[in-house]
């Protein structure tokens, strides 16, 4: 009997099925992508070096690099001063659950009623003792509930004074560290889920981004270094570890970054400029003021300023690699267009894209101000003296000095994308991994 020929093929719909089941466990080929991922990358910056726009193209992303390692090295801050415990936010506080919340009358001149809990205490030297705890007038002070999972801290018995008198703990706070760190995992893990190994990159990207955030950034600003370089290296720095991470390495990432580092560097300078002329010297709260007087040789404008630079970079940054983006799916799709085509395509897409980001931004800083605004609007105060206040001030500063960057960055990153890749073979322009919309 003749073999059946057809025996050993695979139907389309069986074959459907298998991928789907090589595709089950979102790292199961996670090093063999990683690996084509790299060597498509590194043809495509070999074939840009071979062309003048190309060598162009490496040469002032090389620069911008080197300009940005350089800043990371002279401004790297030293090793920190070691003072001790810190005292900040009342010192440091141990777990505690809250058995029992009850009512009873305050001590003082005034007759009123205050809310006072039984506590056991959890972690520390002192775990398992038992405490009682005065919050203050009901009016004024939280509805703790019994169950509740607090942070307290222990308060020395000041001298001469009776030991029975003085509550041996002090209320810090509820205990949020397991709930920020379940909603951290569940985010990873929607990450992971939807992009895989993508969105494992990402999350690398957005842990070495915040590594540099706080080695870098901030111990360099307490160490006295300007605020706006530290800023604007530290920013440079993230963009150039998110994008190798996630749009690798090609004229894509190479036309972005260069579109990032002129809006950076615009919104960089207006904001500083706008810090002055607006008089925004950084006193907003109570925090700010504290900060202020025990880190005299720290500019306050100049974290102002820091602050504008680090709240943009997340929108100029998805800005400028959609644009990009859009640059290298039409030289892809037409290679013969023209530069002055390829710009008009992909500025209909950054125009359509801007208002939804501008958007964005300005709901974003909205948002952090909510409860100013509410104050505010609940105790009558007019809206010109509302937007005169520092506290409106600022963040109105921060969403147009970051939005006239965002716009800055459609045409610098389309007119760059388009001038240089419409002198670049199409072979050097291969679609990867890189951001798409």
């Amino acid at each position: 009997m003749a073999p059946d020929p057809d025996a050993d093929r695979t139907s389309p719909d069986e074959a459907l099925w298998e991928d789907l089941d090589r595709d089950e466990d979102p790292f199961a080929d996670l090093d063999r992508k990683q690996r084509r991922r790299s060597r498509r990358s590194g043809m495509q910056a070999t074939t840009l070096a071979r062309t003048g726009a190309g060598r162009l193209l490496i040469g002032a992303v090389a620069a911008l690099l080197a300009a940005t390692i350089a800043g990371l090295v002279v401004l790297w801050p030293g090793s920190p001063d070691t003072q001790g415990p810190s005292q900040a936010f009342g010192g440091a506080s141990v777990p505690a659950t809250v058995d029992r919340a009850y009512a009873a009358p305050c001590r003082g001149l005034v007759e009123q009623e205050c809310r006072r809990i039984a506590v056991t205490v959890d972690g520390g030297s002192d775990a398992g003792q038992a405490s009682t705890i005065t919050l203050g007038p009901t009016a004024v002070t939280p509805d703790v509930e019994a169950g509740a999972h607090i942070r307290v801290v222990h308060v020395d018995v000041p001298r001469g004074a009776d030991p029975r008198q003085v509550e041996p703990y002090q209320f810090a706070d509820y205990d949020r560290r397991g709930s920020l760190i379940w909603l951290a995992v569940g985010f990873a893990a929607l990450v992971l889920l939807l992009a895989r190994w993508r969105g494992l990159l990402a999350l690398i990207g957005l842990g070495l981004s915040l590594l540099l955030v706080t080695k870098f950034l901030i111990p360099a600003i307490l160490a006295g270094s300007s605020p706006l370089l530290v800023s604007l290296t530290g920013a440079l720095a993230v963009m150039f570890l998110t994008l190798g991470l996630t749009s690798g390495v090609g004229a894509q990432s190479f036309a972005a970054a260069l579109g990032i580092g002129g809006s950076l560097l615009l919104a960089t300078l207006l904001g500083d400029a706008y810090v002055h002329i607006a008089h925004l010297n950084g006193y907003t709260g109570e925090l700010s003021t504290v900060f202020g007087q025990s880190n005299v040789h720290v500019s306050l404008e100049g974290i102002v300023v820091a602050g504008i630079v680090i709240g943009a970079l997340g929108v100029l940054a998805d800005m400028a690699v959609t644009q990009a983006s859009a640059v290298m799916a039409l030289r892809r799709a037409n290679p013969s267009l023209p530069p002055r085509e390829l710009y008009r395509g992909a500025f209909v897409v950054g125009r359509d894209h801007l208002s939804a980001t501008i958007h964005t931004l300005v709901l974003a800083y909205v948002g952090a101000a909510l409860p100013l605004l509410l104050l505010l609007r609940s105790s009558n105060v007019a809206i010109a003296d509302a937007f005169n206040t520092q506290d409106v001030a600022e963040p109105i500063v921060a969403t147009l000095v970051g939005s006239i960057g965002l716009i800055a960055a459609v045409p610098l990153t389309t007119g760059l994308a388009a001038v240089l890749v419409a002198r670049v073979p199409a072979s050097a322009l291969a679609a990867h991994s890189g951001h798409q919309h």
